[in-house]
């Protein structure tokens, strides 16, 4: 039995693992509500005037700088953000779960290789192939388009979704899929009513992993789109102006960016943490 001397100890080594851990995230939201002059106090302090200005400058998308006013769009951005990463996600779902049940449950000459060479795009860097994709898209029409960046966010998302649910599906006992096929009903039918429901945890912690790796993507849709379809990885760059940095505005732009994963995890949660630790523990 553990004495009390260990528990408070226990305790008291948790609690600064937890503030060395959460330290950055709460220094961030404070700078949020800090003036530069606040940010930039030497040596800083927790003590300070709360102010929305940070906010108040991206939301009406005026920003007030010292050499005069300067206009931004970092709303646009944010819901940039959200249609390039839920489209991709989408796309992703519906190409990569019905290959992943194929690579999973069928054994085809080169199909090994072909699920590598998918993966393998995930492992090349993205400067590798940036510069003929700018002149592939250029070409056909493809550049500074949503749809140009969510093909291409494909290379990001696509081998995730694809190699996390084919371990799901390696999962489920094929013995319930064929006493299903044996009452009369097609594969397709096997497929939608007891593969993809058994693997469903899966397919949402592969879905919410895609989507924050979409959303924290900065160099495709730096090169191959401008302000109009860029997200706020990107859009974050206006706050660095000639007259200096914007530190809360970057605060502020980071707290508001954080919110939408936030949003969808708390949501996904219990799917999230199933689809994790499937797998984990086989007896």
């Amino acid at each position: 039995m553990q004495s009390p001397a260990f528990r408070v100890v226990r305790a008291l080594l948790l609690l600064l693992i937890g503030i060395f851990f959460l330290f950055p995230i709460v220094w961030v939201l404070l700078m949020s509500f800090m003036t530069n002059v606040d940010i930039l106090r030497s040596p800083p302090s927790p003590f300070f005037v709360p102010t929305l200005r940070n906010y108040v400058a991206l939301i009406s998308g005026h920003l007030s700088t010292s050499s005069g006013e300067v206009q931004i769009d970092y709303m646009h951005n944010l819901l940039n953000s959200v249609i390039l990463s839920t489209c991709s996600v989408i796309v992703s779902l519906i190409l990569g779960v019905p290959a992943a049940y194929a690579f999973a449950r069928f054994k085809f000459r080169g199909g090994e290789d072909m699920a590598f060479t998918l993966l393998s795009f995930r492992f090349a860097p993205p400067l590798l192939v940036l510069l003929p994709l700018l002149g592939y898209f250029q070409a056909i029409g493809l550049y500074d388009t949503y749809f140009g960046l969510i093909w291409v966010y494909q290379l990001i998302t696509l081998p995730l979704v694809l190699w996390i649910t084919r371990g799901y599906f390696e999962d489920v006992s094929e013995d319930l899929e064929l006493a299903y096929r044996l009452d009369g009903h097609s594969w397709l039918s096997t497929f939608f009513r007891i593969s993809i429901p058994l693997a469903r945890p899966g397919i949402a912690a592969a879905g919410l992993l895609s989507f924050i790796f979409a959303w924290n993507n900065f160099i495709f849709a730096l090169i191959l789109g401008s302000s109009s379809v860029q997200p706020v990885t990107v859009g974050a760059l206006a706050f660095i102006t000639a007259s200096g940095i914007e530190y809360g505005q970057i605060a502020a732009a980071l707290v508001l960016s954080v919110i939408p994963t936030l949003i969808l995890a708390i949501f996904t949660q219990r799917y999230l943490v199933e689809g994790l630790s499937l797998g984990a523990i086989k007896g």
